[in-house]
């Protein structure tokens, strides 16, 4: 679980996050939408440690990763997975080999048992016969799985994930999202999403809050956005005709 208490981060002045609160549960997808420059991507970057906020409390499973120092962080960071929103492979190395890349960083296993791990890893994301392509070889979205399968590697108690679907057609985006939120079930992860995706926060969303400008506007679940009266979400989340005529036939089907 992550907790978030009062964050506040700014920049020459200006204040880009105000007391920002929330809880990250563990075995759910957790996502964090906004428009462009609402604060979403500083909140991230603040709560894996890329940015400080200058106020407030980040807990993981209640150790405040701020009041730590910084052999307490490193040994922290071993516990988070990291997909990023190019999948940034290593053109240079294998599928296998970029897998196995934070094994030969941080695992003292031996390196049949590192490369076992990793075709595990790969064999998880239906991805068994890849090993031995270079990212150069395979589509997006299989590089978007290989990504995946590094981010867990190490078997950590906490994945972020950044625009994990970017650039990648909606039938691929579903299958990511899928995987992710398996995934996330089956090691009982805190995962952590950023994304402009509203089919993802539609289908996977169990846990979503909606930074605007800089403040946490609202927080709920995928269900509770069909009810919600919120109206700066709702111009936000229904801003396409297909969505804003989804929620009229969800709210019909609740009053009748």
């Amino acid at each position: 679980m992550i907790e978030l208490k009062g964050l506040y981060k700014s920049f020459d002045g200006k204040e880009v996050l105000t007391d920002i609160s929330s809880t990250f549960d563990n075995g759910k997808t957790n996502l964090i939408i906004g428009q462009s420059g609402s604060g979403k991507t500083v909140l991230m970057k603040c709560i894996v440690g890329l940015l400080t906020p200058e106020r407030g409390e980040l807990l993981y499973d209640g150790r405040d990763f701020l009041a730590m120092d910084k052999r307490e962080k490193k040994a922290l960071r071993r516990e988070m997975g990291m997909i990023f929103q190019s999948a940034a492979l290593f053109d240079s190395m294998t599928v296998l080999e970029n897998v196995m890349f934070p094994l030969n960083m941080f695992s003292n296993d031996t390196f049949r048992d590192r490369q076992r791990r990793a075709q595990f890893c790969l064999d998880r994301v239906n991805l068994t016969d890849a090993g031995g392509k270079y990212p150069g070889e395979i589509s997006g979205g299989m590089q978007k799985r290989v990504a995946i399968a590094r981010a867990i590697a190490l078997n950590p108690q906490y994945l972020f994930c950044d625009e994990p679907n970017s650039g990648l057609d909606p039938k691929t985006s579903l299958v990511i999202d899928e995987l992710i939120q398996d995934i996330t079930r089956e090691y009982n992860m805190t995962t952590l999403i950023n994304t402009h995706d509203m089919n993802s926060v539609m289908g996977i969303g169990e846990k979503i809050i909606f930074i605007y400008q800089g403040h946490k506007e609202w927080e709920g679940t995928k269900d509770d956005i069909y009810t919600s009266t919120n109206q700066k979400l709702n111009d936000f989340i229904f801003a396409s005709d297909l969505f804003r005529k989804v929620k009229e036939v969800e709210i019909q089907n609740i009053e009748g």
